[in-house]
């Protein structure tokens, strides 16, 4: 039960720390990068907290390092994943009975751990791990992490308005937990996102089965470590590395499975979603199905559009972490009278982006993700320097001691080639050059080119060109920019999230993605019962 309590009240976004020479952060920061490295952790899965190395063993290398081993976990498999959910549904009962403010305490608790002694450390696992940069980190596994968690507090307290009680009457609304157990399959970008998924149903009071990407498993390591500090009860979040498929089987094959919290790739969440269609029948309850997926995220410019903003807003926007963010600018729709200047402009920025070893904090890019992701990128921008209809600017790539790929910036003249349309995830921007004249042909050609509606970007000094752009966009983005790049969602101001092939738009850091973890019960007591059954109407004249 989610008894009536006071609200939390509304916390104020965590301060980015600067990381400037001479700052006490940066010699906290090196120091945690230094102790870090030089270990190398035998990561456990964590089942009804304890601690459980089953399965054979991969290693955990840093992407811009690779011959660096980071620690070694392992492929729990279906076996791991059987235990994981079984414990969750043991920890269920009590759990559900903790009171709310009780649950709130605990993820409180996180946060100002994370606000304090833990900050380094989350921020040197992500650095180390996923290959970012300082500030990169900063945003990524302190602040948002750190807003995710009050904010979800202060959201989920305000969720519950009152029915009305008339006379002889009281009416109560209340949510519960939802029946069964939460899997929550989490990506390698983001170390906030892959705490969040789990912990905003679990401070619903819900039990989580939690499947980190095997490439953030470092920080996902340090981050149930910082989950257990704070107080979270045994069970209540189970995590289980390695392998996606064998635990999902196990999970989605469980009649007590009661929703799943993903963010990855649209293929992969359509086959979450097709397994249970298929399986509907044998659930004990229809699974909630929250999913932030693919993105293709566009940057519309009018010919209005301030050139220096523009051309910056397209380079960070588009390499900040590798291009690596599922909002990243992807598409670029300049018109030719401006494109010029602006290309000269970005091609400037460009040249001076250092790529290189995120713990030399002077490099603005560290390496992609792993092999596949370099190869896979190495291929699409090889084919566009052999095709006609491509001009390729920056590609500079490299492997000798990381997956290193750089700023590459495409100008193509079909606005519907694939480097226009499918999702690269990387530091690939494509841009199609239009006429002035074309503006409204443009911009249907922006709403239609990608299957995706994550994020976009439109760019105009002029207020009713802003306006008729983003009429014609409407479905095209869940977040959308006006004169900014397309990054850098903040809890509590931009809620994040897109529709499409992009996901179920539930906004994460929101009341509309916690309510999606209660199930809601109304309760009414009636003072004074009627002893009779008849009704006036029935009565003789």
């Amino acid at each position: 039960m989610f008894e009536i309590a006071p609200a939390f009240p509304a916390p104020v976004n965590e301060p980015i720390l600067s990381y400037a020479p001479g700052t006490p952060e940066r010699a906290a920061l090196k120091d945690a990068l230094a102790k870090l490295g030089g270990e190398t952790p035998d990561i456990p899965h964590v089942i009804a907290g304890k601690e459980l190395r089953d399965g054979s063993a991969f290693d955990v290398r840093a992407p811009h390092k690779k011959a660096k081993l980071l620690g070694r976990a392992h492929n729990g498999g279906e076996a791991m994943g059987r235990l994981a959910v079984d414990a969750a549904l043991r920890a269920a009962a009590d759990w559900a009975a903790t009171p709310f403010e009780d649950r709130a305490r605990i993820f409180l608790r996180m946060a100002d751990l994370l606000a304090g002694p833990w900050r380094q450390t989350l921020n040197a696992a992500t650095m180390l791990g996923q290959s970012k940069t300082a500030y990169q980190a900063e945003i990524d596994s302190a602040c948002e992490l750190i807003d995710f968690l009050r904010f979800n507090v202060h959201f989920a307290s305000k969720l519950l308005e009152q029915p009305i009680s008339p006379p002889g009457v009281r009416n109560v609304f209340e949510l519960r937990p939802l029946e069964g157990f939460v899997l929550a399959v989490t990506p390698f970008n983001f170390t906030a996102i892959a705490a969040n998924l789990p912990a905003a149903p679990a401070l619903l009071g819900n039990v989580v089965v939690w499947k980190p990407s095997e490439t953030q498993s470092l920080a996902a390591y340090h981050t149930m470590r910082l989950f257990q500090a704070a107080g979270l009860p045994d069970g209540v979040i189970n995590v289980v590395y390695g392998e996606g498929a064998p635990v999902s089987d196990v999970a989605l094959a469980n009649p007590n499975l009661a929703g799943i919290h993903f963010t990855g790739s649209t293929r992969v969440f359509q086959q979450l979603w097709r397994t249970v269609g298929e399986k509907i029948a044998s659930y004990k309850t229809f699974p909630r199905l929250v999913g932030e997926t693919g993105g293709k995220d566009f940057v519309f410019a009018h010919p209005s559009a301030n050139v220096d903003g523009l051309a910056a807003a397209l380079v960070r926007g588009a390499f900040e972490y590798q291009g690596q963010k599922c909002s990243a600018a992807s598409r670029a729709y300049v018109p030719v009278s401006i494109w010029p200047r602006v290309r000269e402009r970005a091609l400037a920025l460009i040249e001076t982006i250092r790529v290189g070893d995120v713990e030399d904090f002077r490099n603005f890019m560290g390496a992609v993700i792993d092999e596949r992701a370099y190869n896979r990128l190495a291929d699409r921008i090889d084919r566009a320097k052999h095709d006609p209809s491509c001009t390729v600017h920056g590609a500079k790539l490299s492997r000798d001691e990381g997956w290193f790929v750089g700023p590459t910036l495409v100008e193509v003249t079909d606005p519907n080639h694939g480097l226009m349309t499918d999702e690269l995830f990387g530091p690939l921007l494509t841009v199609f050059v239009y006429p002035d004249a074309r503006v409204d042909e443009t911009l249907a050609l922006c709403n239609a080119t990608s299957p995706y509606a994550l994020t976009g970007a439109i760019w105009s000094e002029d207020r009713k060109a802003l306006a008729h752009a983003a009429k014609a966009l409407h479905q095209a983005a869940g977040n959308l920019y006006f004169n900014d790049k397309p990054t850098g969602a903040v809890v509590g101001q931009q809620p994040f999230g897109g529709a499409r092939g992009s996901g179920t738009n539930d906004k994460a850091g929101s009341a509309v993605n916690l309510l999606r973890w209660a199930s809601p019960r109304t309760v009414k007591e009636t003072f004074v019962p009627p002893t009779s059954i008849e009704y006036p109407f029935m009565q003789q004249q």
